[in-house]
This record gives C-alpha cells, structure tokens and sequence, in this order.
C-alpha cells in the first residue's frame, strides 16, 4: 500500500503541504496569491451575473451602498453574506468592471496578508 500523496494546490505542492509535526508548511505568499486570484474570479463571476440580471430589483442595502460609494465599496465584497451582494450590485448597476476587479482584489488580497500573519503567529 502506497503512502497518500498531498492534493496539489494547482500544481504548487509547496503552498500548502502537511509537516511531519501536524503543522502545515509552505510558501505563504503563494498561497496567498493562489487564494487572493481565485476568490477574485469569483466575485467577478457575481459580477458577470449582476450585468446580465433583469432590470428589476436587487439587495437594497448593497444597492444603496454602490449606488453612494461606487466601485471603492467593492473592497469589501470579502464580507460574508453583503460580500456577494456588492458583487452583483455592482455588475447591475454597470460600474466599471476594470474598477470593480482592482479594489475587488486590494479587499481580498489584504483579506489573506492578514490571515497570513495571523496564523503565521500562532
């Protein structure tokens, strides 16, 4: 019987590979790329679906907030639950996508710097 292998994380094995002491190692700036790009291509999917979304209504709240603050208030679409729906408010109401995807991923990439520190502290 063979010894399991570690999942590769998109063909970067050192991003997150358990340790011999149960701890997991790695190289944390890759991994907080890896997570910063893909939960960015994610939020630009909700976006995607806000623009091809009926001219009907949406989440008031995430509306009202885009609607007064514009695309800077797309930093915080890594909230849970009002993260999504910034996302979508902001592909329905046709802020600009180039906007929307720069401080998309400032809010997520600084997300996972402080999770990166945070757990490389502990």
């Amino acid at each position: 019987m063979t010894a399991p292998q570690p999942f590769p994380l998109l063909a970067f094995p050192k991003a997150w590979t358990p340790g011999t002491d149960g701890a997991v190692k790695g190289d944390a700036v890759l991994a907080v790329a890896v997570a910063t790009v893909g939960n960015t291509l994610g939020g630009m999917t909700s976006y995607a679906i806000g623009r091809f979304l009926p001219r009907k209504s949406i989440d008031e709240k995430a509306q009202g907030w885009i609607k007064r603050f514009g695309a800077p208030v797309t930093f915080f679409a890594w909230l849970p639950i009002v993260g999504d729906a910034l996302c979508v408010a902001a592909g329905w109401l046709r802020i600009h996508w180039a906007a929307a995807l720069a401080f998309m991923a400032a809010g997520r990439l600084a997300r996972y710097l402080v999770v990166a520190y945070v757990s490389s502290a502990i």
